[in-house]
């Protein structure tokens, strides 16, 4: 055997080997939920929230992205009992009628809600705000932001308007019902200002 053909045999090989190597850790990064497109298709808003964060470095976003899904992708979500179910619908609506003579009390305790239903689900406690949020942007990506929306306003010591509190509010209304839903939610059903539960947000003397 010529040296010529060594050497290109042994150029195969490496090429093989590279070729196999670099298909397994494609696999296995897309297996949990690593890759760039399988992270966009599973957090879809929450991904460009994540890349602005980082000021657009993609690699940094899908580190973070890939780290909630290793820590929280295999939480399974606990049911409620069905007066369980009733007793937070009722809160719900409690906290929009007193939106209409106390917006900022409304949007406090719609935070306080929110945390205590997700922890009933199974998701981290209220108390640990972040790690909570985190799982619930891996299971929940199309409607945490609306939890965000509240946390924040609520701790906003300078105050936020009326209308930024109203629209809080909408915003954690679908993830509300995405909590307290007994079934599989369709995401692309809620938006922003779509009719929901209870009533209308519009503080008393809005005029609206």
């Amino acid at each position: 055997m010529s040296t010529l053909t060594t050497v290109l045999i042994v150029v195969a090989v490496i090429v093989v080997l590279l070729i196999t190597a670099g298909a397994l850790y494609a696999r296995r990064t897309s297996g949990h939920g690593g890759g760039r497109r399988a992270l966009r298709r599973r957090f879809g808003p929450e991904y460009e929230r994540a890349l602005a964060r980082h000021d657009g470095d993609a690699k940094a976003a899908d580190r973070e992205l890939h780290e909630r899904v290793k820590r929280h992708g295999d939480l399974k979500p606990q049911p409620l009992a069905p007066g369980v179910r009733e007793h937070y619908d009722a809160e719900w609506t409690a906290v929009q009628e007193r939106f209409v003579d106390s917006p900022a009390r409304a949007v406090a305790d719609a935070d306080q809600l929110l945390g205590r239903l997700a922890a009933d689900r199974g998701f981290p406690a209220a108390g640990r705000y972040e790690e909570q949020l985190a799982a619930l942007s891996v299971h929940h990506p199309h409607h945490v932001e609306g939890y965000r929306e509240v946390h924040r306003a609520a701790r906003t010591e300078s105050g936020v308007s009326t209308e930024g509190l109203r629209e809080a509010m909408v915003d954690a209304r679908a993830l509300f019902e995405d909590l307290v839903a007994d079934r599989a939610v369709d995401h692309g059903r809620h938006r922003p200002g779509r009719p929901g539960r209870g009533h209308a947000l519009h503080p008393r003397g809005s005029g609206a």
